[in-house]
């Protein structure tokens, strides 16, 4: 009896080639289609400088724009992180932001948020490319397929300590600016504020915790996503990626990245209300952010809004920086092992081997 064939999960048309022309007849330039076959930036070699200046591009583009775009959502959660007695779930929040400062409440720290995410972005996807490529050469083509999600989880890491370093400086500001009504407008005179009162060294009082929020995040967003886009083409689409049309590349790009930004944002969210608190309070320690949120408010205070915000921008952030690489020429990130380089004399064990 004839083994049964697995039926694909999505509909054929996602993926197959046009009514009449079957798979082997089907011209590569329609089924790969998506990027133009010049790219207008020039043709860009993987893994060579301009391919890693392209990830900082597409991840500044990507975390910029993105956490901008939700300041409102990040003002309620802040301001229900840092007072819940004032605000006390996320509708009255909403009620109370305008009530009290009116439609310009929630899109207060805008700034710091655009310029401060921008350049974690740039950092944080730039040399997430890096240090995978390196980390898989370092571990060579066995290991690195057999421990890719190490490869993700030790690449995403490393990238998150240098892009927090970069990011630290906004983020005391925008707390500041969200939480304090009349502490400061913006960035413009909220950072001199902080200097002047507590040295530079203030704007990066909250850089400690600022790791703990975000190198968990970030190891679980690049791992999970990798981890789910590879499995969705192995599983739910039964044609390789790169045979796939680019809308639905960038569909599958969405959908993984919501799904790791749920579990980024479960991870990470004690985090997330510790930096908040010490960038408010001043002089205060991760001990009394404890005392004062207890240990049950540590990791449920703001969370269902933090999760749809996370996810959201998870999601949002993965189909951007995608579809810049796509603009100009280059592969969807995931699908694949890791990349690593194959010595020559290497290559000719595999092939004995196979």
């Amino acid at each position: 009896m004839a083994p049964r064939q697995q039926q694909p999960l999505l509909p054929s048309f996602l993926y197959a080639p046009p009514s009449g022309v079957s798979q082997a007849q089907a011209p590569p330039a329609a089924v790969v289609a998506g990027a133009p076959s010049e790219p207008p930036f020039g043709k860009i070699e993987m893994f060579s400088p301009a391919y890693y200046a392209a990830g900082a591009v597409g991840g500044a583009v990507a975390c910029g724009f993105t956490h901008a775009a939700v300041t409102p959502l990040d003002v309620i959660k802040c301001n229900i992180q840092i007072d819940p007695a004032k605000y006390k779930s996320t509708s009255s929040a909403f009620g109370v932001v305008m009530r009290e400062q009116g439609l310009r409440g929630f899109f207060r720290g805008w700034a710091p948020t655009f310029l401060g995410y921008s350049a974690q972005g740039a950092f944080k996807y730039g040399l997430y490319e890096i240090f995978k490529k390196e980390y898989a050469d370092l571990a060579g083509p066995e290991y690195a397929a057999k421990y890719k999600t190490l490869i993700y989880l030790a690449g995403s890491a490393t990238a998150e300590v240098f892009a927090d370093v970069a990011l630290c400086p906004m983020e005391a500001v925008k707390v500041r600016v969200q939480t304090q009504p009349g502490y400061a407008r913006g960035l413009s005179d909220g950072f001199p504020k902080i200097v002047r009162s507590e040295g530079y060294a203030g704007l990066f009082r909250g850089l400690v915790p600022l790791w703990g929020r975000q190198i968990p995040y970030t190891m679980m967003k690049f791992a999970t996503y990798e981890n789910i886009v590879e499995m969705t083409y192995k599983h739910l689409i039964p044609t390789p990626k790169d045979q796939c049309s680019k809308p639905l590349q960038l569909g599958v790009s969405f959908g993984s990245g919501y799904i790791a930004g749920v579990f980024c944002a479960a991870v990470s969210h004690p985090a997330d209300n510790l930096v908040s608190f010490l960038n408010n309070s001043k002089g205060a320690t991760v001990g009394d952010a404890v005392k004062n949120l207890g240990l049950v408010g540590l990791f449920t205070r703001g969370l269902p809004l933090r999760i749809l915000m996370i996810g959201t921008l998870t999601g949002a952030q993965w189909v951007i920086y995608d579809s810049f690489k796509v603009m100009i020429g280059l592969p969807t990130t995931g699908g694949a092992p890791a990349p690593t380089t194959v010595p020559m004399e290497g290559l000719a064990e595999l092939k004995a081997s196979a």
